[in-house]
């Protein structure tokens, strides 16, 4: 095995299976509301529309702290800084169990809105600081597996929290709580402690890592260094380049309509899957499953090809465009059970398998600060969506009654996503 092969694989292997869970408990704290409101709606009268403007009142705060933890990330310490993260966005969680208990002169429903928020703005910089903290470690054709390894915690966070989350709702009762409460509850406690424990695990840069042989070290900071020389002499290094630089607003503009698509399906899947009724509990939770099973395949898969053929562009906008053919082929296929299942199974193989390439993007043509800047822009204006989408699909489910004009509308925007998305321009394949 060469020397580029084996720094590779203990790199990954000593970074991937720890960030990875680290960020399945941070999706699956984000997420746990879709599953927590099959009984807190009624236990707190709250709407789809509140719920809606709940799940996505996370966004807002999440928006404020972007860019700062990414150039922190950058210029001080990725250990400290997500230990941080972690630590205080696992209490905001916890506490979200209490909504409508806390001595606070506010009503149940303002209490919701401000721990979603302040579990936003708590969690901020996180996932973008693991993107910027993979450019410290992986060579840019490395890059897009190695993002895919992380990213597959998104639909692990469900696959493996959706089941546990319905089991602790019917299940947990304790201290006269209700399930919906021990939900939160339960699940913020493991991100606290990980957060000590990300202190001492991770290591900030290459030169620092006693765990890499010198030989390994040493190519590998020779490496990262000559891609950041090709990036000085570019002249796109400062965090104002990536500002003025019009592929960063397109990349914001994609991800803003990719996200309101994809977290209203987050947070609404399992109430749609619900109305199942034909159904027993334990199928409905299966098939609120199987889309997330499926985007595990469709995140490695598209990340190998990527990774292949170097076509940024078009492992992006592809499949962004097959999520809407899915979802929309899934409306009309109404009441056609076996046909629904199936289209939102290919709505799951494709609706994130963009990250791990889309991610690649700003390292590509930007230098560290200057892509550190972008991927935090992108990912602040960009989640937006995170806000819109639920609460657009709450507000469209409150008023019609029905949820099919809310997934029209989150077809559309995932069709406007991809081709805002092959009109990026980006870098030939990394071997050339």
């Amino acid at each position: 095995m060469d020397l580029a092969e084996r720094t590779r694989r203990r790199v990954t292997l000593r970074l991937m299976p720890y960030l990875v869970l680290i960020y399945l408990t941070a999706y699956l704290d984000r997420a746990n509301i879709g599953i927590a409101k099959l009984q807190m709606q009624g236990a707190l009268h709250f709407t789809d529309e509140i719920i809606g403007f709940g799940a996505g009142v996370f966004f807002l705060g999440y928006f404020l702290l972007e860019i700062p933890g990414t150039l922190i990330v950058e210029r001080w310490s990725a250990r400290r800084w997500l230990a941080r993260i972690m630590v205080t966005w696992g209490l905001m969680a916890t506490l979200s169990g209490f909504a409508g208990l806390l001595p606070l002169p506010l009503s149940a429903r303002a209490q919701f809105y401000w721990l979603r928020f302040l579990l936003g703005a708590a969690e901020a910089g996180f996932f973008p600081g693991v993107v910027v903290y993979l450019s410290h470690w992986f060579r840019p054709e490395d890059r897009s597996r190695a993002k895919a390894w992380f990213m597959i915690a998104q639909p692990l966070s469900i696959v493996v929290g959706l089941p546990l989350s319905r089991w602790i709702l019917e299940t947990v009762h304790w201290h006269g709580l209700a399930g919906w409460r021990w939900v939160f509850i339960l699940e913020g406690i493991p991100p606290v402690l990980l957060g000590f424990v990300t202190l001492y695990y991770l290591t900030d840069r290459p030169e620092q890592a006693r765990w890499l042989p010198d030989d390994e070290k040493a190519w590998l900071v020779a490496e990262l260094a000559r891609e950041e020389r090709q990036r000085v002499v570019a002249g796109r290094v400062g965090g104002f380049d990536a500002l003025r630089d019009p592929q960063t607003a397109l990349l914001a503009a994609s991800f803003f309509f990719i996200v309101t698509g994809n977290q209203a399906i987050l947070f609404f899947l399992p109430s749609i899957t619900d109305n199942m009724k034909s159904m027993s509990i334990v199928w409905r939770t299966v098939v609120n499953v199987l889309p997330y099973v499926c985007s595990v395949g469709g995140i490695l898969l598209n990340g190998y090809l990527a990774h292949r053929t170097g076509r940024n562009r078009l492992h992006t906008a592809a499949p962004m465009i097959l999520s809407g053919i899915s979802l929309g082929c899934a409306i009309l296929a109404g009441s056609h059970l076996a046909l629904v299942i199936a289209f939102f199974c290919l709505v799951g193989f494709t609706f994130q398998a963009y990250l791990p390439v889309f991610w690649s993007i700003p390292s590509g043509f930007l230098g560290k600060s200057a892509a550190a800047t972008a991927v935090g822009l992108i990912n602040s204006f960009g989640n937006l969506g995170g806000f819109v989408g639920p609460y657009l699909f709450g507000y469209l489910r409150t008023s019609t009654g029905s949820y099919q004009a809310g997934l029209w509308c989150l077809t559309g925007c995932m069709f406007l996503a991809g081709i805002l998305a092959a009109s990026i321009r980006t870098n030939s394949s990394p071997r050339q």
